[in-house]
């Protein structure tokens, strides 16, 4: 996909309407709005307003909070994030109580070139989720270019996401732009071999994903609780296992999608098991089938996480989203922490390009302190889980050219 970036814009004195993802969480014990208690994503919207601000820009940020349902809810206003955001810019955050009308217009004329204003939560207008014209217009009026650095949510044909865009000059912030540019070296024009690991606990979750993936990847390794599901599928016993048994005929048309597709999958040989999924439970290695029928499958054993690493070692390409197992919660944390490190050393050593995103993933990486060590993590979430499915995100549709 073309798509129109910064380093292409024409900055000075323009209003630059620029969407973000500040759905971040608050706590409630600081007052009725709030404090922020993660800043990650407004770190991350750092190098765009930094960018526009050097270019002599006006910065009028765009978000949503929570789900208001298109009325004024005051404690999921954007108010508690304008301090939080000046805090980690280093620089003063002006607030507007509405994002159309005269309160923002009012606003946004009081602004010189290099201020940043945060407007209140879109989402306080039913036009916003109906991507309805008129709130799209209204939202325009106080811009003259549109960019769009919120990846996260892309996969929401919204106002603020998708037909603001078609109303004024479109680019590509730089978070989206890494985003972008990371996902297509990963599925888009990958080098291959091409290998991922889909994990979690529902194959139901997944199905789309995973039929996608068998025809786009040479490898495909399945953990967590949905690998109970296919084990099952194959015949093996999985004792008091969380499983989707009535999909069971559902995996083995995945299992023979595959094989129509050269894609080589990687299920557990070896599993994890206790009686009880609690910390410190007492964990024992079984086959995959000897398994006694009050015991549970909570993660994937030696012997398997051991034929994985050889698998990425093997690759040029890896795509990461889900847990192999109940990474939360010591023992049973073992599979995924040593995969994950494992596929963070070839990276380190230049012999891998390995991309992780989701909720889950993102939490597991952080638990194998690896994070930072991937060539690109994704903090998308349901963004990142329909790219991989292979859909086409509204917002990132509406910025090419």
């Amino acid at each position: 996909m073309s798509f129109r970036t910064l380093d292409q814009a024409d900055l000075h004195g323009k209003r630059a309407l620029v969407r973000v993802d500040f759905n971040v969480p608050l706590s409630r014990e600081e007052g009725e709005n709030g404090k922020v208690t993660d800043t990650t994503r407004l770190r991350a919207a750092v190098p765009t307003i930094e960018t526009l601000r050097r270019g002599g820009a006006k910065v009028i940020l765009l978000s949503h909070f929570d789900r208001p349902k298109g009325k004024v809810v005051a404690s999921m206003s954007l108010k508690p994030i304008a301090p939080a955001l000046e805090e980690v810019l280093g620089k003063p955050v002006a607030f507007a109580a509405d994002c159309i009308g005269p309160v923002a217009r009012a606003a946004v004329d009081a602004m010189q070139p290099g201020d940043v204003l945060l407007l209140e939560n879109v989402r306080f207008h039913p036009g916003e989720e109906a991507n309805d014209p008129k709130f799209a217009d209204a939202l325009a009026a106080n811009g003259d270019i549109y960019v769009n650095d919120a990846f996260s949510a892309a996969h929401r044909a919204h106002a603020s996401t998708e037909a603001l865009a078609h109303r004024l000059p479109a680019y590509a912030g730089e978070q989206m732009r890494l985003e972008l540019e990371a996902l297509d070296t990963a599925l888009g024009h990958p080098e291959r071999p091409v290998m991922g690991i889909v994990g979690g606990s529902k194959v139901s979750t997944k199905l789309d994903l995973l039929r996608h993936l068998v025809t786009r990847l040479d490898k495909l390794a399945i953990g967590g609780g949905m690998a109970n599901t296919f084990l099952y599928a194959q015949g093996h016993d999985v004792g008091a296992s969380y499983c989707e048994k009535d999909l069971a005929e559902t995996a083995r048309d995945v299992i023979r999608l595959a094989g129509q597709n050269n894609c080589k999958l990687f299920l557990p040989l070896d599993i994890v098991v206790a009686e009880k999924m609690a910390p410190g439970a007492a964990a024992r290695v079984r086959d995959v089938g000897s398994i006694d029928e009050d015991e549970r499958i909570l993660d994937a054993g030696p012997e398997t996480i051991e034929r994985l690493c050889r698998a990425m070692a093997n690759s040029k390409t890896l795509i990461w989203n889900g847990p192999l197992g109940v990474f939360e919660m010591k023992p049973f944390d073992k599979g995924t922490v040593e995969a994950a490190r494992y596929a963070a050393k070839l990276v380190r050593e230049g012999k891998l390009v390995a991309v992780a995103g989701g909720g889950d993933t993102v939490a597991a990486l952080n638990a194998a302190g690896v994070v930072g060590d991937f060539t690109f993590v994704s903090t998308a979430g349901g963004a990142f889980l329909e790219w991989m499915e292979g859909k086409t995100l509204p917002g990132v549709a509406a910025l090419s050219r």
